[in-house]
């Protein structure tokens, strides 16, 4: 028997049984991971210490917040939250919250199926017109249908603002991912005797559940720290409250808590959107056999169709056009003209240092939870998204208590704006890009590596003109809500600074809306070429 037969022989006793190799494949599996792991730049260590440097950021107005609230003993802070008062509160929060994402899910994920699944007329248009609300500011949408219905307030009136204004956010990736869906899955759920609509919600859903996830999400954080549209319409959610206490009441700690209830309605939130979002992983090696979906026949269906989504785009976008044109004819009953020039260029320049901050701070703590989704990067990601939550008056004072007591000399300057814009904003960055990244597989960059390449060459050669696309489109989004971002800038910028969105806020606060009227449509110009940017990331994305 030669050397090489003694080697292969089985032992003694036996065969190997069937538990004994599935024991040592699943320790060489771990060994391997670990390998791999240890090799992945995802697990490197400067990659771990840049996202806890940006988690440690965020974390600080929540420790202010938190200081604040028990400040004065943890007695007299249950005192507070336990009023009748926060019970308002919290009902109308959660209703605000539940109406608007229910509303959000059922526009955005039907208008994706009718434009991408469907053999409806002019997909390239409805495209675009179901992305463009996102460049109408919430706060100009509420200013639009108030001037057009008088005594248009309360929650009917928040609800179709903020559903109008943030459906995009779920339009957009759910209609990035079914155009690209595998439909040899569908055909085998329909030879399995599922009907169209059965095998749409069981398999087409199933496969757009992390899109749908990441955008609802969005608006949920987005209605957490709306207060424009909510204090135009008269609703009083925890955020108008939290305002109302620092400005009118000049009370820190009535504010903090609030603040912390506010916290705590959003981790629920971040933590339901965990559970669901599961561990599958959602990155293919090469196009395989991938086929592109066949758009159903709609039929006689076509013209409700088409009125459906001629409909909602007039009410989310004609109502704030024609309110808008009609002021801005008026321009000259205006108390004050509008002075653009200065007010544009610092909104273009706060908006594209903040965005381009906070897109480059999102890639550490993105690629650790698409990449190895350890308890780590899930913490991370978390601190993120429950500060993103508070109110941008709570995020600007705690920045302005912590400038004065440690370091003065950043007190109202730039710097510290553009980071209470990254705090606030970075979950928009955070989905993009987290997308961006799970959309590219990383046996690429092991390869890249097999080849010679180090791990930072790997990523910078391959992997990040993958990602590029679907990270910028983060970029748009950022920018978008820094252009529009109202309260924090209204505490934080520096003397003499003013943005769109800040002058808007107080020449309709003064009632004077023909001067109102420029600011507004300027904020409507500067947003619409980045939500095209959005559209085209997404569209790139989805194709990776």
């Amino acid at each position: 028997m030669t050397s090489t037969q003694t080697r292969t022989a089985p032992p003694a006793g036996g065969p190997p049984s069937d538990r004994s190799v599935r024991r040592a494949g699943r320790r060489a599996g771990r060994l391997a991971g670990r390998r791999a792991g240890r090799r992945a730049p995802g697990d490197s260590l400067p990659l771990r210490a840049a996202a806890l440097a940006v988690a440690l950021v965020c974390a600080l107005p929540l420790v202010v917040v938190v200081f604040k609230a028990f400040e004065s003993g943890a007695g007299k802070a249950f005192a507070l939250v336990w009023r009748p008062r926060i019970g308002e509160l919290l009902v109308n929060t959660v209703s605000l919250l539940v109406l608007t994402c229910a509303i959000s899910i059922v526009l955005g994920v039907g208008a994706a199926w009718l434009v991408e699944r469907t053999s409806l007329p002019g997909t390239a248009f409805w495209r675009i017109a179901l992305v463009a609300p996102l460049a109408v500011p919430s706060f100009v949408n509420s200013f639009a249908w108030s001037a057009l219905v008088p005594g248009f307030e309360g929650l009917a009136g928040a609800v179709i603002v903020t559903s109008l204004s943030y459906f995009p956010f779920v339009f957009l990736p759910v209609a990035a991912l079914l155009r690209t869906l595998d439909q040899g899955l569908e055909d085998a759920a329909r030879a399995l005797g599922h009907g169209p609509w059965r095998t749409f919600a069981r398999v087409g859903l199933a496969q757009v559940r992390p899109a749908l996830l990441g955008g609802v999400l969005l608006v949920a954080l987005h209605l957490l720290a709306e207060y424009g549209a909510l204090e135009m319409l008269r609703f009083p959610t925890f955020t108008t409250a939290i305002l109302d206490q620092f400005e009118v009441a000049f009370d820190s700690r009535s504010g903090s808590v609030l603040a912390v209830v506010l916290m705590g309605i959003a981790g629920m939130v971040l933590t339901l959107e965990l559970l669901a979002r599961g561990r599958v992983r959602h990155a293919r090696v090469g196009s395989g056999t991938v086929r592109r979906a066949t758009r159903g026949r709609l039929g006689r269906a076509t013209p409700f169709a088409l009125l459906g989504l001629t409909v909602l785009t007039a009410l989310a976008l004609g109502v704030p056009a024609w309110s808008l044109g009609t002021w801005l004819s008026r321009a000259d009953q205006a108390t004050e003209p509008a002075n653009l020039g200065p007010t544009l260029w610092s909104t273009l320049s706060l908006g594209l240092v903040a965005a381009a901050v906070t897109t480059v701070a999102t890639v550490p703590a993105a690629w650790l939870i698409a990449r190895s989704r350890s308890w780590f990067a899930v913490a991370v990601e978390r601190v993120t998204y429950v500060a993103a939550s508070l109110p941008g008056v709570v995020v600007a004072l705690a920045l302005i208590t912590l400038t004065i007591s440690f370091v003065r000399p950043l007190y109202q300057t730039t710097m510290v704006l553009v980071i209470a814009y990254t705090i606030l904003f970075l979950p928009r960055a955070m989905v993009a890009t987290r997308a961006a990244i799970a959309a590219v597989p990383p046996e690429l960059a092991d390869a890249a590596r097999t080849l010679g390449d180090s791990p930072v060459r790997a990523f910078w050669r391959v992997q990040l003109p993958l990602m590029l696309r679907g990270t910028m489109a983060g970029f748009a989004l950022v920018f978008i809500a820094v252009t529009t971002e109202l309260t924090a800038t209204l505490l934080l910028a520096p003397t003499g600074t003013h943005t769109l969105a800040t002058a808007f806020w107080h020449a309709s606060a003064s009632l004077d809306y023909a001067a109102a009227a420029p600011y507004a449509a300027a904020l409507v110009v500067l947003s619409a070429p980045l939500t095209y940017l959005l559209l085209h990331g997404r569209n790139e994305e989805s194709r990776t």
